[in-house]
């Protein structure tokens, strides 16, 4: 190599040498010293994507077990209006859906839609979530089928189920043949009063299909209460009920990791 090409390469490496010292230098140290947090829009830390993951209350879905929607089922009320249920399964123990905008596609034997309902739930985890709506009015129509469907992306985040501290101590279906009844017994097996519980029952026939859906809210649940709750029905039930399921239903309580 040259004498002039020694004095070229010399020229070259130093003056990337200075550029990366002077714009570098600055960068690495912001890169440095910048706080590691879940919402500056870099993956970083323990993050397992960006601001998700590790120790960020976000999860990272690609980590979780897909939840799955069971089943989905019209039941006819009276005077052309229907009570729809669906049941969502989540098997993740810590983690849960705060804002869960749904939709109810109510379909008649030509798989022509007849009603929708749209709704915001949520999504408990490590457990079955019914998602209920009553009295959607179908102007007469007779409904064959329903579909449930999330109308936007769920965000998963750390959750810890608070329904784990109600109990269904008992429950009876009555006067099925006229005017059907369910009672059942809950309670309130925790030391902190619940509010706004929501209690869902779906009524089986001894096939195991669901018939009949209802729907109650608890205003007020005392620590340590036993409470009795009724659903009803206004016409006889077509079927023998089988299989009762009377599920709560409490928005998620957050979980530090």
């Amino acid at each position: 190599m040259s004498w002039a090409s020694r004095r070229r390469t010399a020229y070259t490496f130093g003056t990337i040498l200075f550029f990366l010292i002077v714009i570098g230098g600055p960068v690495l140290y912001w890169y440095l010293k910048i706080p590691v947090t879940c919402s500056d829009g870099i993956q970083n830390g323990d993050e397992t994507t960006i601001d998700k993951g590790g120790s960020c209350p976000l999860l990272d879905e690609r980590l979780l077990s897909p939840h799955a929607i069971l089943w989905t089922r019209e039941f006819p009320v009276r005077d052309g209006t229907y009570n729809a249920v669906a049941y969502v399964e989540n098997p993740n123990e810590n983690a849960g859906v705060f804002q869960a905008p749904y939709r109810f596609r109510l379909y008649d034997d030509r798989n022509i839609l007849v009603a929708e309902r749209e709704g915001v739930g949520f999504i408990m985890p490590g457990t079955i979530t019914p998602i209920f709506e009553g009295a959607i009015d179908t102007g007469n129509r007779k409904v064959a089928r329903a579909f449930l469907e999330f109308t936007a992306p769920l965000v998963w985040e750390r959750t810890y189920d608070a329904t784990r501290a109600i109990t269904i101590v008992s429950k009876e279906v009555t006067d099925a043949n006229s005017a059907p009844r369910l009672t059942a017994t809950i309670k309130n097996t925790s030391v902190v009063k619940l509010r706004n519980v929501q209690f869902v029952a779906a009524v089986f026939d001894t096939a195991g299909n669901a018939f009949a859906g209802s729907s109650t809210i608890v205003p007020l649940l005392n620590d340590g209460e036993t409470k009795d709750i009724v659903f009803t029905w206004p016409d006889a039930f077509q079927y023998v009920p089988g299989r009762i399921d009377v599920l709560p239903v409490l928005t998620p309580l957050s979980k530090q990791p």
